[in-house]
């Protein structure tokens, strides 16, 4: 038992200077939010332009068919602007999901078939798209003046393209929330994301936008001005990334390599946050898969890709960024302390005392209070983390989910770590196969009855 308590120092030295180290990162995050965002007077909204963009709305589909078409009808049913086309790819090898979205038969809505039999990738699709919009304009003679990204199970907000109006072309990208439904059934998994998407594009994303580094996409509720689009192609029809696991990540990154401007737009009308609202994974199974690929594409791939490029700001938000794969192995290692601490002390107090043996500090070293000082002041880091996050997702959910965001800390935890040996994994396999990344997509679902929550 002597030499377990001392390994079990060690281990808690190492894990306590780890968790400090992520700790500390995450607490000048906070500040900056807190003071050079939270403080300050909300910006004033820009003006309407005399005449509204015109948008081309592009949804890529590989086996949509449960959701595209009660996604298609809410979004022309709903959304307020008089100047919009819908591009939906689809797959020769998927009728069912052609066949759903030939139902709506709305002159705005524009189906796409690709090329090849899917699932190719994500960017394919997308590509696909961006060259049937280039088509378009040439047929009607008019340009699109933003490109705008959504998935088959987005409720989109009736606003969105008005806000677009307001803040393009002044920026070259516009990206607004993504607000996860909450699911009665999945309080805790699909629940976890609530507090993620809270935080994320409540604080980070807008801290990123006050240091000037680069704001990725998040792939729905995205806008792009056409014309940086057509830059980013090169002179090329594909530009997105088909090599990419994250395509949307990356083309944040790369407009602000050419010197573009990209934000986060948060505003509030009547109190109601324009935003993107979905449901997400549900099962634990669902929700590795999907961690697993956003952590192999930018925590892994993404480093290969993009590099470190930037200055001291852009290359501390990459860190940031690929740093999950840290944070989950940590969360491991922690867990895995407290279990031999909480192991010790029972045995402590079930045999070494009644046996009248006397064994060495487990934590309060002898003349050296350093280790529980340490462990105090993480502690204290870890209750203010909790509040934060209890505080977020309470402001958009409610008291009640913003209380369950405490436990669901534990969940979070644990998918995050499978996610990451999955990813981990995959990246393995990928380098030594060679193989082109297909897409590895979840099945998703349209809350028909939550469209009218947006209004």
């Amino acid at each position: 038992m002597a030499l377990m308590a001392t390994l079990t120092r060690e281990l808690l030295w190492v894990t306590a200077i780890a968790i400090m180290i992520s700790n500390v990162d995450d607490l000048a995050i906070d500040a900056l939010w807190l003071f050079g965002v939270a403080l300050r007077p909300a910006p004033t909204l820009p003006p309407a332009p005399e005449i509204p963009g015109r948008y081309a709305i592009l949804i890529p589909a590989w086996d949509e068919a449960a959701v595209i078409a009660a996604m298609l009808r809410a979004l022309v049913d709903t959304l307020d602007h008089p100047d919009y086309a819908v591009f939906v790819g689809v797959y020769p090898n998927d009728q069912a999901t052609a066949f759903a979205v030939a139902t709506l038969a709305d002159p705005r809505i524009v189906t796409v078939t690709t090329s090849a039999p899917g699932p190719t990738t994500k960017a394919d699709c997308l590509n696909h798209l961006w060259r049937a919009a280039l088509a378009h304009e040439v047929a009607s003679g008019r340009c699109f003046s933003a490109i705008v990204l959504h998935d088959a199970e987005d409720v989109v907000h009736p606003d969105e393209l008005r806000l677009f109006d307001r803040h393009m072309p002044a920026l070259a990208m516009v990206q607004l929330p993504v607000v996860p439904f909450p699911d009665p059934a999945s309080r805790w998994v699909a629940g976890h994301y609530l507090d993620e998407f809270a935080q994320n594009h409540s604080k980070d994303m807008m801290v990123r936008a006050l240091l000037g580094t680069a704001v990725p996409s998040a792939g729905v509720a995205t806008a792009i001005d056409r014309n940086a689009l057509e830059r980013l192609a090169a002179g090329s029809s594909s530009p997105f990334d088909e090599t990419s696991l994250t395509e949307d990540y990356e083309i944040g990154h790369k407009l602000h390599h050419m010197g573009l401007d990209g934000r986060m737009i948060r505003h509030r009308i009547e109190g109601r946050l324009v935003a993107t609202r979905e449901y997400f994974p549900a099962t634990l199974e669902a929700a590795v898969r999907q961690k697993s690929r956003w952590l192999t594409g930018i925590a892994l791939s993404g480093w290969d890709r993009l590099g470190w490029e930037g200055g001291l700001a852009a290359r501390w938000m990459l860190l940031r960024d690929r740093k999950g794969l840290f944070t989950a192995a940590i969360a491991v290692v922690a867990y895995a302390a407290l279990a031999l601490v909480l192991a010790q002390l029972a045995l402590r107090a079930l045999v070494a005392d009644a046996a009248g043996i006397e064994l060495p500090p487990l934590i309060l070293e002898s003349g050296n209070p350093a280790l529980p000082a340490f462990l105090l002041f993480n502690a204290a880091l870890l209750i203010w983390r909790l509040l934060l996050r209890c505080a977020f997702t309470g402001r958009e959910h409610g008291l009640q989910e913003g209380l369950r965001a405490i436990p669901r800390a534990i969940v979070a935890n644990l998918i995050n770590a499978l996610a990451a040996w999955r990813a981990v994994h995959r990246y393995r396999e990928a380098l030594l196969s060679g193989q082109r990344p297909a897409w590895d997509k979840t099945a998703h679902r349209f809350p028909t009855a939550a469209v009218s929550s947006h209004g």
